[in-house]
């Protein structure tokens, strides 16, 4: 860990594997208080690649200094996630962050036809995003109507599905491995896995593995930045 501020003025590149309930402005801000705490400096520019929702863990990239340039070649870039998905029930934001509002009987979904489903996935593809992401639609974030109660309605956007791989199936849940493009909504991708199978889906976990090259096993935790530095 480098131990100068000219170290990070110049440009590094951070590993952070977010904890649950963070969202990534959290880790940025952290990132950056602690910098100029440290340091004992007004200001320092630190960034990140990739939003990650607050109740997923795992890989952001944070950039400070002049790294903060080339964050978006990694935004850009093919991510990785492990996901479980809860067949069997729906739930408005796709996710934990809102109360199951249907349930389903999944007593007829055989792991052929879940193994099936799931191949048909792999390729590019329209999806339509969650109403409880990120995306800005009429000068603010679609979560934010959403919350609100207010109708969103999303434009489907090219994305593609490199690799998606069945880790384990524990009826009602589903454990995949997902490599997708950047732009690729899990959440949207859980409700579309329900809706092939006639049947319902939801988020149970999320978990970035994988940004391009940049792996979460070579992150550190938010604490252990703290005690490096």
């Amino acid at each position: 860990m480098a131990t100068e501020l000219s170290d990070f003025q110049n440009g590094k590149f951070i590993l952070i594997d977010k904890d649950k309930d963070w969202t990534s402005f959290d880790v940025v801000n952290k990132i950056r208080s602690t910098l100029k705490y440290h340091f004992n400096v007004k200001k320092i520019k630190v960034g990140h690649a990739g939003t990650l929702d607050p109740l997923a863990t795992g890989l952001l990239i944070i950039g400070t200094g002049k790294k903060t340039k080339e964050l978006q070649t990694h935004q850009d870039a093919p991510k990785e996630y492990v996901t479980t998905v809860k067949l069997g029930a729906t739930t408005p934001s796709f996710d934990l962050e809102t109360e199951e509002d249907k349930t389903f009987s999944t007593e007829n979904i055989t792991e052929d036809e879940i193994k099936k489903v799931v191949n048909s996935f792999i390729g590019k593809q329209k999806q339509v995003p969650s109403s409880y992401s990120a995306k800005w639609i009429n000068g603010k974030r679609a979560y934010e109507s959403a919350r609100k109660g207010e109708e969103v309605k999303l434009e489907p956007v090219d994305i593609e599905i490199y690799e998606m791989e069945i880790l384990n199936i524990s009826m009602p849940s589903v454990e995949l491995r997902i490599k997708c493009s950047k732009g690729t909504y899990i959440r949207a991708i859980a409700r579309d896995l329900g809706n092939a199978l006639n049947n319902g889906a939801y988020l149970t976990k999320l978990r970035r593995t994988k940004i391009g090259d940049f792996s979460v096993k070579d992150a550190i935790t938010i604490d252990k930045f703290q005690k490096l530095l």
